[in-house]
């Protein structure tokens, strides 16, 4: 049992509020993370000095960037810790300039009503 500091089941002991130090929204900011964000480390961001003064979980989430680019979903479910903590660590990397992150594309907008039914009418005028 020495040097286990969890339990299996129970997971790590580190509750989120102690990963994030009590906060809950990420950077001075306000800076929200959508699921889908897309993550990747910048190459012209800190060296490697830099990140050794980083918390564990932060530079586990820029392991996982710097593999390939990840969405904020993927990189708390690889993580294995909460969408919430995730978020506030990101805010914290982006603002050190560890990483960029891409915003989603919104979804494509559905065509007028009106030009569906022309395409139709025209369809069925063939």
């Amino acid at each position: 049992m020495e040097g286990h500091w969890y339990d299996a089941a129970a997971g790590p002991l580190v509750r989120p509020y102690a990963m994030t130090g009590g906060r809950t929204k990420p950077g001075p900011h306000g800076v929200r993370f959508d699921l889908i964000a897309l993550v990747v480390v910048d190459r012209s961001g800190p060296d490697a000095a830099d990140e050794a003064l980083l918390g564990p979980e932060h530079r586990t989430l820029l392991g996982l960037c710097r593999a390939q680019t990840q969405s904020v979903a993927e990189l708390a479910a690889d993580a294995d810790l909460p969408v919430g903590v995730v978020r506030v660590l990101l805010g914290d990397l982006l603002e050190g300039g560890h990483v960029k992150v891409s915003r989603p594309v919104p979804p494509a907008q559905l065509p007028d009503e009106r030009i569906l039914r022309e395409v139709i009418e025209g369809l069925r005028a063939l």
